[in-house]
């Protein structure tokens, strides 16, 4: 979808501010929100796509006021009501409404950081040919889909080269609303800078996005 968290290549939000030194965390609440993405993700009623989609969602003048774990936050709440495993008033009160079923959590506090280490795998073992080899000259089609997307605005309708061929993976457009995983071949694609940002770019500079096949179609 085309909203504030598509951010590559605007204009106006300043440059960006490296922090050195920049700790994992920066505020103990941080890391129990971390905790509790992970677990609440082994209940297996979303994927990561799902969740990436489920922040991308989040009205744009609160995402750019959020740092990143209130994002993480925000899109937790919104998926656990979406799936039945809370209700709103819940979440609110911090407490069980009457009558309501307790459920186990899938994950003890001693097993989050090794789940976190492992994480699903979403690249996929089916035999199907590539639609596009090494070297070859690609455009990213230029389409403005509703649901998630992982090919940026700044790089649609724009030429590149096929650099390598990462294999067969989950399509995240699909996924994200539960409609199939739809594996398919991802490649690393080269744009140069100038075909993206203008000739005020270098010329020697480039970008590599990976990019799905139905993101692409032949130069």
């Amino acid at each position: 979808m085309n909203g504030v968290h598509d951010m590559g290549g605007m204009h106006g939000m300043g440059p960006v501010q490296e922090e050195k030194n920049e700790p994992v965390f920066h505020h103990p609440w941080e890391g129990r929100v971390f905790a509790m993405v992970a677990a609440a993700g082994a209940w297996r009623r979303w994927n990561i796509d799902a969740s990436r989609y489920a922040r991308e969602q989040i009205p744009p003048a609160e995402y750019l006021r959020m740092s990143y774990y209130e994002k993480w936050y925000a899109g937790l709440v919104a998926l656990l009501t979406a799936r039945g495993l809370v209700t709103r008033e819940e979440i609110e009160s911090g407490k069980p409404a009457p009558g309501s079923s307790r459920s186990t959590p899938p994950l003890a506090p001693q097993e989050i950081l090794e789940s976190a280490a492992r994480r699903a795998c979403t690249k996929r073992d089916v035999g199907m040919p590539p639609r596009f080899q090494t070297g070859q000259r690609v455009r990213a089609r230029n389409i403005h889909p509703v649901g998630h997307t992982r090919l940026p605005r700044y790089a649609r309708g724009k030429l590149g080269a096929i650099d390598r061929d990462y294999g067969v993976f989950v399509f995240p457009d699909t996924n994200a609303q539960f409609l199939g995983e739809n594996p398919q071949h991802v490649y690393a694609v080269r744009f140069s800078a100038r075909e993206l940002w203008g000739e005020q770019a270098k010329p020697q500079d480039a970008v590599y996005l990976a990019l799905w096949d139905d993101y692409l179609e032949p130069a």
